[in-house]
């Protein structure tokens, strides 16, 4: 078997069998295929796909390019909750102690984020001493004491992954359904979870702008994650406008814990409560989603949630007073109101360019060893449906000077529509896959 012949059969547009993709990622994982046939071959898949069965075996072969989880041992059931991203999406905060709270233990290996917004692992190490760096013994140990677990991405799991993914970032591939779709389930499938419900965002704050393409991205996803034996379900959500009120790394830390104190927003606890949901009914925790609702609510209301928080924050190094006090988490120094030149009804908000503004004071990375300043941020006042009379506060900027601040007012000014009649606010969620 040759790479070349791979690249070839690709490239004109026929399938390929489990054993050529197998050998191909082998072969590269080690260092016996060179980069530039690698990029070949993620070009020629860029052009002409994959079947669903090509990209479970791409998928299995970058699983099996490294270390694998078993966390059978600690529990019957683990699960996990994947988000593709978005501004202000915060979720993982809520939905993993909430989840938890119930008794279903949730183990998730999160990543850090890349342009407009911090990842999981930025905002929870906004929480001094926080330890997002765990081994594999540490991980284990965490997951069966507190039944949660959120931990960085180790590099020993799926890293062909990780090589195909710079290779990608460089050869204008990324755009690809099966390579983006085969990337996120590598790493889920590889992290030992058998139940995984998975956030795909959509709209102007989302990687994946139309609802046609996070549908697509939805299917393939699940579709690998039943070939290789695991539940899986994607809820498709809106990001036309940023999740919640708050844009910003510490800023989402203390909505989080708001939320979880029973003052959320609307939408974030509504996301949660759906996607925990989906969560429970897979495990078989759940007899249906009314079931699986009311215990969600339960752990919520009763407080046990946050406790369960608490739990998995100071298990993993984080000092706790900053949740019980969230005026000490990070604050930037320069905090001024954002007001509406009009009187009228909030018709659209763009969530991309709120999560750019947020990006330009600081809140997102532009490179992966770019430092992320976790205080700044956007705090939202009205949300889309909603009335602002002229004056009145759109939103709260956080930054490190009048200057800064300055910097971002006339792309704010530009992310807002208003209308002179009532406006509906978008549905959060399209549909669960």
């Amino acid at each position: 078997m040759r790479a070349v012949d791979i690249i070839i059969k690709k490239r004109g547009g026929q399938a390929l069998t489990g054993a050529e993709i197998g050998f191909f990622i082998d072969g590269y994982n080690r260092g016996e295929i060179p980069d530039y046939q690698a990029a070949a071959l993620l070009m020629a898949i860029f052009f002409q796909g994959m079947s669903a069965a090509e990209t479970v075996a791409l998928t299995e072969a970058m699983v099996r390019s490294g270390h694998q989880l078993d966390l059978s041992d600690i529990a019957p059931v683990v699960v996990d909750k994947h988000s593709t991203g978005g501004v202000g999406d915060k979720t993982t905060m809520v939905v993993a102690p909430l989840v938890a709270a119930t008794g279903l233990p949730v183990g998730k290996m999160s990543g850090r984020g890349l342009g407009y917004f911090g990842g999981t692992v930025d905002k929870l190490e906004t929480i001094p001493g926080f330890r997002a760096t765990l081994s594999e013994t540490e991980f284990r140990a965490a997951l069966a004491k507190n039944g949660l677990v959120v931990a960085g991405q180790s590099s020993d799991l799926a890293p062909a992954d990780g090589k195909l993914y710079s290779l990608r970032d460089v050869t204008g591939t990324v755009e690809s359904l099966p390579l983006i779709a085969s990337s996120v389930m590598s790493k889920k499938i590889a992290a030992g979870t058998n139940c995984i419900v998975l956030d795909v965002k959509h709209g102007k704050g989302a990687f994946m702008k139309n609802l046609a393409d996070a549908t697509a991205l939805a299917h393939a996803m699940v579709e690998i994650g039943e070939g290789v034996g695991r539940k899986v379900r994607a809820v498709l959500s809106s990001m036309e406008q940023p999740l919640g009120y708050a844009v910003g790394n510490a800023l989402e830390v203390k909505e989080a814990v708001e939320t979880l104190q029973g003052r959320g927003p609307t939408d974030l606890v509504e996301l949660a409560l759906i996607l925990g949901s989906q969560l429970l009914e897979m495990s078989g925790r759940a007899a249906d989603n009314e079931d699986a609702r009311r215990q969600l609510r339960q752990a919520l209301d009763s407080g046990a949630a946050f406790e369960k928080y608490k739990a998995f924050v100071a298990e993993q190094g984080g000092d706790v007073s900053y949740l019980d006090d969230t005026s000490k988490l990070p604050l930037a120094p320069h905090r001024e109101e954002f007001p509406a030149l009009q009187a009228a009804y909030i018709q659209a908000i763009d969530a991309e360019a709120i999560g750019i503004a947020a990006y330009t004071l600081g809140a997102g990375r532009k490179v992966k060893t770019d430092a992320i300043d976790p205080a700044v941020g956007l705090v939202l006042r009205k949300k889309v449906g909603e009335r602002v009379e002229a004056g009145e506060s759109l939103l709260e900027i956080h930054a490190q000077s009048p200057e800064q601040a300055n910097s971002i007012k006339e792309s704010l000014l530009g992310a807002y529509i208003f209308s002179e009649l009532p406006v509906k606010a978008p549905p959060l969620i399209d549909k669960i896959i």
